[in-house]
């Protein structure tokens, strides 16, 4: 689904706004000093040996204020803020106008408008044995063999629209396919977040995510640069088992070079969480510290 596609907007309204859908929520050791970078000066950093709890959020809704899009959550780090220590957001990709604009200004989210479009596909691994070949030829071997042998792909393209430098990430989740999928237990959690400091919406704001999902744990997603371009300016080269492409973009650099949202996403992931049947109900922010003039 392309930006601009976004269907049934019912407008958000007042809080509580309920998202419905999927996600991959994949948790990363970041560097300290990636993401001190893009953190407001009156949070503590969560650290431990150099890193804090980072990541990104990937999702798919169906059901939303802003009607069908998708969004992915750059996440820095981990902030404390007594009694509590939530998660700061490096940058927000999103394909709905609607839900760009409702982050910038109500959520105080550093949303921006990207493209992304899917592809999936069906992959059934070869047979082991020569009976299941034989099966196979008769058109019976899907009958016999296991679930583990078929798996869905899916490849999603994300491009960052506001600025001229842009960076290619390619992630990967692969699962058996979907009559035969354990969608894992039922829970319900809530994921606390702190936003603001930005030119849309310059107070710092605190609000929750609360959760309710199926979720089990699948394989971490990697994350890779740019291939080397090709003849074709058009293409790039990357050898990758990776399904999902996001294209991303930043005005926002560290010392070293790398802009902070590709550094999270480049980090070391530790674990990586499906949520089907995933709602979402996302409660209005708080002023946490007013804006000023001397901030």
């Amino acid at each position: 689904m392309d930006v601009g596609e976004a269907k049934c907007s019912k407008g958000y309204g007042k809080a509580p706004w309920i998202f419905k859908g999927s996600a991959l929520y994949q948790l990363h050791l970041v560097k300290a000093e990636t993401a001190r970078a893009c953190i407001p000066k009156e949070f503590k950093l969560v650290e431990a040996f150099g890193y804090t709890l980072g990541g990104f959020f990937l999702a798919s809704y169906d059901d939303s204020p802003a009607g069908v899009f998708d969004e992915l959550v750059v996440i820095a780090g981990l902030v404390w803020n007594r009694p509590t220590s939530c998660a700061w957001a490096a940058k927000v990709l999103v394909n709905s106008n609607e839900a760009c604009n409702h982050g910038r200004k109500e959520v105080g989210l550093p949303s921006q408008v990207a493209r992304i479009s899917k592809r999936i596909t069906a992959i059934t691994r070869q047979p082991k044995s020569k009976d299941i070949g034989f099966l196979d030829v008769i058109g019976m071997g899907a009958t016999f063999s296991s679930p583990r042998d078929h798996m869905n792909v899916q490849e999603t393209e994300i491009k960052g629209l506001d600025t001229k430098d842009t960076c290619n990430i390619k992630l990967t989740t692969i699962g058996p396919a979907s009559n035969y999928k354990w969608k894992g237990p039922a829970i319900k959690m809530s994921l606390p977040s702190y936003s603001g400091r930005t030119e849309h919406n310059p107070n710092l704001l605190k609000y929750s995510c609360q959760i309710e999902c199926r979720v089990r744990a699948v394989q971490p997603a990697e994350v890779s640069r740019p291939g080397p371009k090709l003849n074709n300016d058009t293409e790039h080269y990357s050898v990758q088992r990776s399904h999902n492409v996001v294209e991303s973009t930043s005005g926002e650099h560290i010392d070293n070079g790398e802009n902070i949202s590709m550094s999270v996403m480049l980090s070391k992931p530790i674990l990586a969480l499906e949520f089907s049947c995933l709602k979402m109900k996302v409660e209005a922010p708080i002023v946490v510290f007013p804006c000023s003039t001397n901030s």
